[in-house]
């Protein structure tokens, strides 16, 4: 099964919206802070991912992006920051 590696990441006007979006968004991040989520994510995984957030988020007041990042291409990390990596496997629950 092939993951690509996205970052995530949303501005969300309301409270309730915010912390749903941030819930379920941890449940597929490996790693991340505050707005911005790192998900190896397989193709059925995205288009999921896409349509649960197009039904938590309102298209007039949030945004999100999902930047996908070139497995060719080495991240640049500063300060404590670590390099994203693939887990073996992934809990989610």
């Amino acid at each position: 099964m092939d993951r690509t590696l996205y970052l995530i990441a949303y501005d969300i006007k309301d409270d309730r919206r915010l912390n749903s979006v941030r819930y379920f968004l941890k449940g597929y991040s490996t790693g991340g802070q505050k707005s911005v989520y790192e998900c190896f994510l397989t193709d059925g995984e995205l288009r999921f991912i896409t349509s649960k957030l197009k039904r938590l988020i309102r298209e007039d007041e949030d945004r999100v992006h999902i930047f996908t990042m070139d497995a060719r291409s080495r991240t640049h990390v500063l300060g404590i920051a670590l390099q994203p990596k693939d887990p073996e496997y992934f809990y989610i629950g």
